[in-house]
């Protein structure tokens, strides 16, 4: 019936075929659309890195709110804290001299507990963060060794 009232010279095949193709077509479309303006989950995960990859840049964005400039605990959050955030100065002084890298690595990956004494686990768990993927690669690792290694650099001596 509504093939007949279709005033076309192409075949009902390809009118059918037109419609079917058209309402995908606008399907995709829509579907693309609200692809694009959905917000982005929120979550840890989701947290946009900073390019660089050094040590002193990564505690500047991640740590210094809590743990302060120079490291003493004493960055502008600290007070909004119901644990006192460490003073990271002194790491290797409660290590008896030596500054463990590889455990502040897999504390601040969160593979680690913080030990009884120190305070609750309210930092980060900054692992998942730091292993979002760029340029194709998990950069997890390295940022996570880079950040150890500018604490150590805090050390009191």
């Amino acid at each position: 019936m509504w093939r007949r009232e279709c005033k076309t010279n192409a075949p009902e095949d390809t009118v059918t075929t037109k419609i079917v193709l058209g309402f995908a077509a606008a399907a995709g479309a829509y579907l693309l659309a609200a692809a694009q303006s959905a917000p982005a989950p929120s979550g840890s995960e989701e947290r946009r890195l900073i390019d660089s990859l050094e040590g002193q840049a990564l505690y500047r964005e991640y740590c210094a709110v809590c743990h302060g400039e120079s490291g003493k605990g004493d960055g502008p959050m600290a007070r909004a804290l119901k644990t006192q955030p460490a003073d990271l100065t002194r790491i290797a002084v409660r290590n008896g001299g030596k500054f463990p890298v590889e455990r502040v690595e897999r504390i601040i990956s969160g593979e680690a507990p913080i030990e009884a004494g120190h305070g609750t686990r309210e930092m980060p768990l900054w692992g998942p963060i730091f292993s979002q993927i760029a340029w194709d690669q998990d950069l997890g690792r390295v940022r996570v060794r880079n950040l150890a290694k500018y604490i150590e650099k805090l050390q009191r001596q």
